[in-house]
């Protein structure tokens, strides 16, 4: 990131984020949310870039059933493909520009897995995965999964900019996607040069640059960082190199929200129970699938 070149009271950034790099065993991505200084962007929680990761014929990721309560999960891949699994009986593969929702609400275990046809040979595995923090009252909802394919999600034009309208609504289109609260979640690719104002009409926003670089009121924002933007204030921002960027965001989420481990939760006593509840084995389990990741005893 560069220096900056304006003054404090022109800077509509509230804060800048630089991802810290988690090995998953052998899989590399960056964890953007939770922040020490930002827990949540709207109702984002949890916000991971996932690669880019090349694997050759034979090998992919295996994460293993776990269970989550409290939230909604999106899946969002630039490349490859990741075969969903779930307790609910959902096998779904997603693929490039789709998107799988899923509503863990009072609780919901899954899988995600390079499946056997992508394993066989060689692949890139790249995108972002992030977790919606449901409202108080849908916490303990219905659990639920949808597939949206990559036809059924709007795309959206301006000059120089393609954008891809994942999840809420911006610039005047609403995604199908089922949505808890008002949020906006999009894919931008924006040509060297275009510019691109961001939706002003939510109170919480943020741009995070996957690659390229971009400028905003004079400062200079490469790849894997996020710009956490101040509420009520106009930002637009230029691509300094072609550049693809996720924009997210939306109303403030009442209510405080503790994150542990793949627990979302208000409520201190209902985060103990989830995690009595899986060490005990009284989830339910993903049908054919007996392997399970253990509760961390720290």
């Amino acid at each position: 990131m560069s220096e900056p070149s304006r003054a404090a009271g022109n800077d509509p950034v509230e804060l800048t984020i630089e991802p810290r790099s988690r090995d998953l065993g052998g899989f590399s991505v960056r964890r953007i949310l939770p922040y020490a200084k930002r827990r949540l962007v709207g109702p984002f929680i949890f916000l991971d870039e996932m690669g880019p990761a090349d694997f050759p014929a034979g090998e992919g990721i295996d994460v293993r059933p776990h269970p989550h309560i409290g939230l909604a999960t999106v899946t969002y891949l630039f490349d490859g493909e990741i075969m969903h699994h779930d307790s609910l009986g959902y096998a779904q593969a997603i693929r490039p520009g789709a998107v799988n929702w899923m509503t863990a609400g009072r609780g919901i275990v899954h899988s995600e897995r390079t499946g056997e046809e992508a394993r066989a040979g060689a692949q890139r595995l790249h995108g972002m995965q992030s977790w919606i923090a449901l409202p108080v009252e849908d916490e303990e909802a219905e659990p639920g999964f949808t597939h949206y394919p990559t036809a059924a999600l709007p795309e959206i034009q301006r000059p120089g900019v393609w954008m891809r309208l994942i999840a809420g609504s911006a610039y005047g289109r609403t995604s199908p996607v089922k949505v808890f609260s008002e949020m906006f979640y999009l894919h931008a690719e924006v040509a060297e040069g275009a510019e691109l104002a961001l939706p002003d009409s939510y109170a919480e926003r943020a741009v995070y640059v996957v690659n390229g670089s971009v400028e905003i009121a004079g400062q200079r924002y490469e790849a894997n960082t996020m710009a956490v933007f101040k509420p009520g204030v106009p930002v637009e921002m230029t691509a300094t190199a072609s550049s693809r960027v996720m924009l997210l965001g939306g109303a403030t989420l009442p209510g405080e929200r503790a994150i542990w481990w793949n627990f979302v939760s208000s409520s201190p006593e209902r985060m103990e129970r989830a995690k009595a509840d899986w060490k005990a084995g009284r989830f339910a389990r993903v049908p054919g699938d007996d392997e399970f990741i253990p509760l961390p005893e720290d």
